[in-house]
């Protein structure tokens, strides 16, 4: 009993210590940008030697694809939560629900959207795959669903039909298709469009570009979303 409650106790520190290196990783990305990411700096921060933080991470890049799959995952959760509990027969609100969800995660996340939409960590390669195949592909399959609930009543501008699957990477395809078989080439590009509308906007906020713009980004961000779901031919 006593050697099950020791091995307990080394289970909880070594994850306390592991989320504390990743926060800390954050941390130093958030002040310094990601060339700040070294698990000397980490260590030298939470008063750990080098030696010691190399038992948990091996490579600094063990510690990237870590982050970024942390960061992934939690920012693929936020939006299909928002897009579940959203009503099926209400495609505006389902879309608002989901961009609102997103603009929500990035905001208490900056550091995060920096890490998987901004930045690139210098000299860092992600594992074949990617650092997080899974959460990437349901990001993925969410844009084009907004897509997808849009598609129906959508009054396709000149110029659409011109679309062919040839105009788009097939990793791309190889998510998307199997989830929307339904939907032609033009509508992936109108998730890719309103992909643009979402994370452009949001990315100037994230980066401080709106701060000597506007006192109510809020504002600015329903104006943007009441624009995008009438220019889609929905009822808000």
């Amino acid at each position: 009993m006593a050697g099950t409650r020791s091995t307990g106790r080394r289970e909880r520190l070594r994850a306390e210590t592991t989320a504390e290196i990743k926060s800390t990783a954050l941390e130093l990305m958030g002040t310094g940008g990601p060339d700040a990411i070294t698990l000397r700096a980490i260590a030298r921060e939470m008063g750990m030697t080098a030696n010691a933080i190399y038992s948990y991470f091996a490579t600094r890049d063990d510690l990237v694809t870590a982050l970024i799959a942390d960061v992934y995952t939690a920012l693929a959760d936020a939006v299909d939560a928002a897009w579940s509990a959203s009503a099926q027969d209400a495609p505006a609100q389902r879309i608002q629900a989901w961009a609102h969800a997103f603009r929500g995660w990035a905001l208490a996340n900056p550091e995060g959207f920096r890490l998987i939409y901004g930045d690139p960590v210098p000299g860092y390669r992600a594992p074949d795959g990617g650092a997080a195949p899974d959460a990437a592909r349901r990001v993925c399959v969410g844009v084009t669903a907004l897509a997808e609930a849009a598609w129906a009543g959508y009054e396709q501008p000149h110029g659409d039909a011109e679309f062919d699957w040839e105009d788009f990477d097939p990793g791309l395809l190889d998510k998307v298709r199997p989830a929307f078989p339904a939907l032609p080439p033009a509508g992936v590009a109108l998730a890719m469009r309103i992909w643009g509308h979402l994370h452009g906007l949001i990315a100037l906020e994230i980066y401080g570009h709106l701060r000597t713009q506007t006192l109510s980004p809020d504002k600015l961000f329903h104006s943007e979303l009441t624009q995008l779901v009438k220019t889609l031919g929905l009822e808000a």
